[in-house]
């Protein structure tokens, strides 16, 4: 696996490498082992999916709230996503900043999102399905987010005017209003 950081502290995009033959490929998508050199907790408690049957669906700013934070890693199975990290951390070199990146079937791309940062995507294409591992169980009562559309924050989503997103999505408050 090939760990490049991105502009947010923490944040890992995880690249395959393949093994290729004439049937195919063979690819580690997570080990331990190389997680730790990195010093990512890969600790997976709990897996879920997101299937989205249109394009332009947006899902989040989503984070829980201490003392149930949790690290991430997102894989789309299927379609096409544009994902998006925003670093709510205030002691991090990086807070308040955003980092956004195309995951497909394709690229096979992951990313690991470290606790303290929020995370949404928007779909490119319709039946898109997004596989979460996360290192806690998810807990609604620590449930929280960010305003998809915080004008301070001014994340560059592909079509907001097309977003279909959800009625506890739209009612988010900007961040500098949840600190």
């Amino acid at each position: 696996m090939i760990f490049t950081e991105t502009p947010i502290a923490g944040a890992y995009l995880i690249d395959i490498e393949p093994q290729v033959d004439e049937r195919g490929f063979f690819s580690r998508t997570m080990c331990s082992d190389e997680f730790a050199r990195f010093g990512l907790n890969a600790q997976f408690v709990q897996q879920s999916i997101s299937f989205n049957a249109r394009k332009a669906i947006v899902r989040g700013l989503h984070y829980q709230a201490a003392p149930h934070e949790e690290e991430k890693l997102v894989r789309v199975t299927q379609g096409e996503i544009w994902d998006v990290v925003l670093d709510l951390r205030p002691a991090s070199p990086t807070f308040r900043q955003w980092f956004g990146i195309v995951l497909t079937v394709e690229n096979r791309r992951a990313i690991y999102i470290p606790k303290g940062v929020a995370h949404g995507f928007q779909t490119m294409t319709e039946r898109s399905e997004v596989l979460y591992q996360m290192t806690v169980p998810y807990c609604a009562q620590a449930a929280r987010g960010v305003y998809w559309r915080d004008p301070a924050l001014a994340i560059a989503w592909p079509d907001p005017a097309g977003a279909i997103i959800s009625q506890r999505d739209r009612e988010y408050k900007n961040f500098q209003l949840n600190e």
